[in-house]
């Protein structure tokens, strides 16, 4: 018992930036609006790691097979792009939408090679346009929405709990390499 007490105190006392609570957020049904919240708090972390990041920071690379920390930004974004896709439309990326995203979503060596040079807030710019979206779109849907199907093989609720965890995975590599990359 002891042990889990102190433990909780060092959780907690590591997690004085967040806000520590879920909630659901006001003008959203109950199950969307703890998902609402869920996906701002992760994007408000990501952000205020990488917000004063400069040019040599935001396109460092730790090594050949790395992502740099702007292309995993633009990555966030075009992974939330295609689930409102998904989502909200039932379709994919049409050609125009495939040119914009699809280097950023899939990564590899032609993201290496292209997403590079521009300042970490054009990033940051673009997963806010998207992420205000998300957000409208999430306001004219329902908790009974949310759980219905959008093929086969996931809910709406599923899909928009992806495009969180998602970003709560590529929130640990982002951190990795500013912890690795280049000091201010």
């Amino acid at each position: 018992m002891k042990k889990l007490v102190i433990l909780s105190v060092l959780f907690t006392s590591m997690l004085t930036f967040a806000q520590n609570t879920i909630n659901s957020r006001e003008g959203y049904t109950p199950n969307i609006g703890i998902m609402v919240n869920m996906l701002d708090d992760l994007k408000n972390r990501v952000t205020k790691r990488v917000q004063n990041a400069n040019q040599e920071q935001t396109d460092f690379l730790l090594d050949d097979k790395a992502n740099r920390v702007g292309a995993m930004i633009m990555h966030l974004a075009a992974t939330e792009a295609i689930y409102q896709k998904l989502s909200f439309e039932g379709s994919e990326f049409n050609k125009e939408e495939e040119e914009k995203w699809n280097t950023a979503l899939n990564l590899g060596d032609k993201a290496r090679e292209e997403l590079k040079g521009k300042p970490i807030k054009y990033y940051l710019d673009l997963w806010d346009e998207v992420r205000e979206k998300t957000l409208a779109t999430l306001k004219t849907k329902d908790d009974e929405w949310f759980a219905s199907t959008m093929n086969e093989h996931m809910n709406h609720h599923w899909a928009w709990f992806h495009v969180m965890e998602h970003q709560a995975n590529h929130m640990g590599q982002i951190a990795m390499l500013a912890s690795r990359g280049p000091s201010k």
